[in-house]
This record gives C-alpha cells, sequence and structure tokens, in this order.
C-alpha cells in the first residue's frame, strides 16, 4: 500500500512523465516554425526542468520501494497505472482528459515560474 504523501508524489511523477513525453513530441514540430529560434530555447529549458524534478521524484520513490510498472489503457475514457510497492502491487485509474488537463496546467507553472528569470 501506498499513503496519501507518497500517492500525492506519484501522481506528480506521473504528470511530469507525461509533460516531458508530449513536449518530445511537439519539440519536433517547433522545429518546424519560423521563430524556431524563440519556441526551441524555452522548449529546450522547460524539458530540462523537467527531466531534472522527474529523476528527483523517480529516486525519491525509489529509496521508498515504489516504482511504475506500468500503463493500460482501459479505453479512450480511462487508463491503469500499475505501482509496484515493498508490500502489494496497487492499481490507481486515471481519467485521460482529466490527466492531459493536469499535464497542460503543470507545464504552465513551469512556463509562467521561467519568464520571471528571463
Amino acid at each position: 500500500m501506498i499513503n496519501p504523501e507518497q500517492r500525492k508524489m506519484v501522481h506528480k511523477y506521473l504528470l511530469i512523465e507525461l509533460a516531458i513525453k508530449s513536449l518530445q513530441v511537439d519539440y519536433l514540430k517547433v522545429e518546424q516554425f519560423k521563430m524556431k529560434k524563440v519556441f526551441v530555447p524555452l522548449m529546450d529549458s522547460l524539458l530540462k526542468e523537467l527531466r531534472q524534478e522527474y529523476f528527483e521524484l523517480k529516486g525519491q520513490l525509489f529509496k521508498q520501494k515504489i516504482r511504475v510498472v506500468g500503463w493500460t489503457t482501459i479505453d479512450e475514457y480511462f487508463s491503469d497505472v500499475q505501482i509496484a510497492t515493498a508490500g502489494d502491487d496497487v492499481v490507481l485509474r486515471y481519467a485521460n482528459q482529466a490527466l492531459k488537463t493536469k499535464v497542460e496546467q503543470l507545464i504552465t507553472s513551469y512556463i509562467k515560474n521561467d519568464q520571471g528569470s528571463i
């Protein structure tokens, strides 16, 4: 079993993983922009920051003997994420649209935080 704090950490880890994957797909499209000199560094910075937090969370989860085993798409609306713990495995069900919205919010929050340093 995982406690509420660990579940929150797993949730953030999953959102960051999805954000990285989405940005990697979009990165190829950004390279085609006329203004790519503006957007590519922004994407690079964003990916670097997300990856750093991703690996930090992964390390914290590893220390607690928690790891994500895999994703299973249930249907167009829901996905299950299997989490291995020191005790039992846990399956968390997520609404795909809610995940997409949360990933968008996460990326937006990272961009807003970065703008203060420009």
